[in-house]
């Protein structure tokens, strides 16, 4: 069963928001590709531990639906795919910073740790 466009009715803006963000690796994509600007579908995963190829391809998709993300095919063999922030993208990445502040202010505040992400060691 294919998911209704995200397009309201709203309560308040945070509603859109989350709205558009919603699941846990939307808000990771968003900093994998802030952090490196362009990336291939595996070096997204890569960069995600745990992250099944379902689920980043679909929220990849989505993502590219809701203008966030553009994702550029090469005509070569093999087809090289490449994927990067738009900048509606970009804003909502700027957006996030105060709540990945608070986030990392809470990890330090409870004594929690951050997962290093070049470990490769499927979950």
């Amino acid at each position: 069963m294919a998911k209704a466009p995200r397009r309201g009715p709203y309560i308040c803006g945070i509603d859109a928001a989350l709205d558009v963000v919603s699941g846990k690796w939307k808000g990771l994509i968003l900093w994998e590709l802030h952090s490196h600007g362009v990336r291939r579908f595996a070096e997204l995963r890569r960069g995600l531990p745990g992250v099944s190829e379902k689920m980043l391809t679909q929220h990849l998709r989505e993502m590219e639906q809701d203008g966030l993300v553009t994702r550029t095919v090469y005509a070569e063999v093999p087809p090289r795919v490449e994927y990067s922030l738009t900048e509606e993208g970009r804003t909502l990445n700027e957006a996030l910073g105060s709540l990945g502040a608070w986030g990392t202010a809470r990890m330090r505040r409870e004594g929690l740790r951050a997962v290093d992400a070049t470990e490769t060691a499927e979950v």
